[in-house]
């Protein structure tokens, strides 16, 4: 089956869409950037490869008699669920052995035996705890490893470093430097044999279904028989000249995101990117053809990277940030978006006695002015205007980007895709599609 694929590789994510022959997306997949790019590469596309599969299970499965619509989301969910368990129970055992591994640092003369035997324990624990996270029904902040993994690590082996009277602070310098190592490690290459386990535990499980298992197991199966054929990437980003590609395999940012938004909407004549490392204002043609743009320069102001550091300095979730800044009872103003000057500011303005939730609102407010601005710069704002980046998840960032475009340019419509942190992924997919198909 041919497969054309796009790749985005931001500088806080990576990004990776499967397109078939006809346009249509079969996949989605995403990880967080390392310093290892290749590695994020392969692991986003690894992701996109196997969100795949599960909608060509999809289609399969509503040939079969007696499997519904909700009856089939409900296997897959299950089937999902327990396929990613396992993916994470490999790299959590992946985790411990590298940890051991390291305990032989010369750092710890004679130590290896005492640390190996705390590191048995937090992991045991540590597997008891984080398995919840894949039961029925429990959502996930993060289905990001090192996110699962890090604080509970940090929490588990604070109590165990007390119990057992090892050094706290060896078992996470241990930690640092294997979480690391197993990042950049893919997991091993049985994918077929982990959907078919996970599949024959989804069966035993749901007595509820009304269809014959052997039926399902064999649909399951042929469809793993499929060949996922790479027929053309294309990789695009931030870190797009550290791509494992051949230059004619590299598109810019601006026009991925300019297609990607057209695909997503058609109608759409403006985009704003706000992405890890810079903001993009980009005009589009009735094709999805760029005719205008601007960037930032010089730094990450204004940017996801901004957010991030707003995010330490106040020792909270990036998550986090969005939801306070809407419990607001006014918006504080922020001068300064430079990175390094507010956070000086934030810190001025806690110690003024601030509220967090007011001052968070005015650091969104900030955002997407410096954000307005390059817009302007780029031609201003027409009708249909489109968000996207990780940001435009950022419900504080979204109502403050809905007051300034009325303010400026009154009712607009503004498009914001729930996949919209795929934009440039996806206009890659279409440029490597089109590369064979329009050839």
């Amino acid at each position: 089956m041919k497969c054309y694929i796009g790749i985005d590789l931001g500088s806080t994510t990576t990004k990776a869409v499967v397109m078939d022959e006809k346009g249509e997306v079969l996949g989605r997949g995403i990880t967080n950037s390392r310093s290892n790019y290749d590695t994020a590469s392969r692991v986003a596309k690894l992701e996109a490869m196997i969100s795949t599969r599960f909608t060509l299970f999809h289609r399969s499965l509503e040939g079969l008699a007696g499997l519904e619509g909700e009856g089939i989301d409900r296997l897959l969910d299950n089937l999902e669920r327990h396929f990613r368990l396992e993916l994470f129970l490999e790299q959590l055992n992946d985790l411990h052995q590298t940890c051991a591994a390291n305990s032989d640092d010369l750092r710890y003369p004679g130590q290896k035996e005492k640390i190996c035997a705390s590191l048995d324990v937090v992991f045991n624990r540590l597997g008891q705890t984080l398995q919840k996270l894949f039961g029925p029904g429990v959502k996930r902040k993060s289905d990001f490893f090192r996110d699962l993994a890090g604080t509970e690590y940090m929490n588990i082996a604070e109590e165990t470093a007390k119990e057992l009277g090892t050094s706290f602070d060896t078992l996470i310098n241990v930690y640092d430097k294997s979480i690391i190592e197993v990042e950049n490690r893919p997991p091993n290459d049985d994918m077929e044999g982990k959907f078919l386990r996970a599949l024959e535990q989804v069966l035993k499980e749901d007595a509820g279904l009304s269809v014959d298992a052997d039926e399902v197991m064999k649909v399951i199966r042929d469809v793993l028989a499929i060949d996922l054929e790479e027929t053309f990437v294309v990789g695009t980003g931030y870190g797009r000249v550290r791509l494992p590609f051949p230059k004619e395999h590299i598109r810019s940012e601006i026009l991925c995101h300019g297609l990607g938004a057209h695909l997503m909407y058609p109608k759409t004549r403006t985009v704003l990117d706000i992405g890890g490392q810079d903001t993009k204002g980009i005009q589009v043609d009735d094709k999805g053809i760029v005719v205008n743009f601007q960037m930032n320069d010089r730094c990450a102001a204004g940017c996801g990277r901004y957010l991030g550091y707003i995010a330490d300095e106040m020792n909270l979730g990036l998550h986090e940030l969005g939801p306070m800044a809407m419990q607001a009872t006014k918006t504080t103003r922020i001068n300064s978006t430079c990175t390094v000057f507010a956070g000086a500011e934030l810190r001025d303005r806690l110690a003024m006695g601030e509220k967090r939730e007011n001052i968070m609102a005015g650091l969104h407010r900030a955002i997407i002015l410096r954000a307005m601005s390059i817009i302007s710069r780029s031609g201003g704002i027409t009708d249909e205007f489109t968000f996207t980046g990780g940001v435009a998840k950022n419900e504080a960032a979204v109502k403050q980007l809905h007051e300034l475009v009325k303010e400026n340019y009154g009712d607009v419509k503004i498009n914001i895709d729930p996949d919209s942190i795929y934009t440039g992924a996806l206009g890659g997919a279409e440029f490597a599609r089109r590369a064979v198909e329009e050839a």
